[in-house]
């Protein structure tokens, strides 16, 4: 009988399996592409899916769920406002799943996954403006070091 069997084990207890997809469910939400291996890309499919329906149902409920499987604030509030407005008229298929060769490693075979009508800035945003932040930073530190 094959009851139970909806999803893959990976080899890992259920804690951290399920902390594994809330942290790969965090980054595609927030870079909207990355790159993963394709059975964990195949399985990671069902956790964005059902956030993204939870966000364009938009009810308390709905939030609190997505807040208590992502655990992370800016994460929802970008879910719930940006990308239920974005998918509002599509029915499921939020995602894309890529095959992207080997890992030069292990000969794993790699996926990219990535939303789909994604943002294109999005990938590297938050990094891009930390770069800049730290820069500017700097060459006030300098500038104030100079007089």
């Amino acid at each position: 009988m094959r009851h139970g069997d909806k999803h893959k084990k990976f080899n890992m207890p259920k804690s951290q399996r399920r902390a594994l997809f809330a942290n790969l469910t965090n980054a595609l939400l927030t870079h909207e592409q990355i790159n993963i291996t394709l059975p964990r890309a195949k399985e990671l499919r069902t956790f964005a899916d059902n956030m993204i329906s939870y966000a364009k149902k938009g009810d308390l409920n709905s939030r609190r769920l997505a807040l208590s499987f992502l655990r992370d604030k800016e994460v929802v509030s970008k879910l719930f406002s940006t990308l239920a407005d974005r998918y509002k008229d599509r029915n499921g298929g939020y995602t894309r799943v890529l095959k992207a060769g080997f890992r030069y490693g292990d000969c794993a075979p790699m996926a990219i996954i990535e939303l789909v009508d994604r943002d294109v800035n999005a990938k590297g945003a938050k990094d891009l403006a930390r770069v800049a932040a730290e820069k500017a930073a700097a060459a006030e530190a300098e500038n104030n070091s100079a007089e």
